[in-house]
């Protein structure tokens, strides 16, 4: 399954670059988000490098989804696509 980056975990002032906001494709409410906690995620950068992270609660009522990543994710990221396995 395909999901969109969508920003880095934030408030104000701090932004968290080891959690970022993602929107699966096709996912529309919060309770079939629910559903995809605890899956794998992963996001190739051009170079081929493969950074892995793994999904840890849903992100409001819309079906977005928090990602913890092992390493932060650069920002040439956001806006580009993941797999959820």
């Amino acid at each position: 399954m395909k999901a969109v980056v969508l920003s880095y975990r934030r408030s104000k002032e701090n932004q968290h670059n080891y959690h970022m906001i993602i929107k699966p494709l096709d996912i529309n409410s919060r309770e079939e988000a629910a559903k995809l906690i605890g899956r794998l995620v992963i996001w190739k950068s051009p170079s081929g490098k493969i950074l892995k992270g793994k999904i840890t609660r849903v992100h409001g009522t819309k079906g977005a989804v928090r990602v913890r990543f092992e390493k932060g994710l650069p920002g040439q990221a956001l806006g580009d696509y993941v797999e959820i396995l």
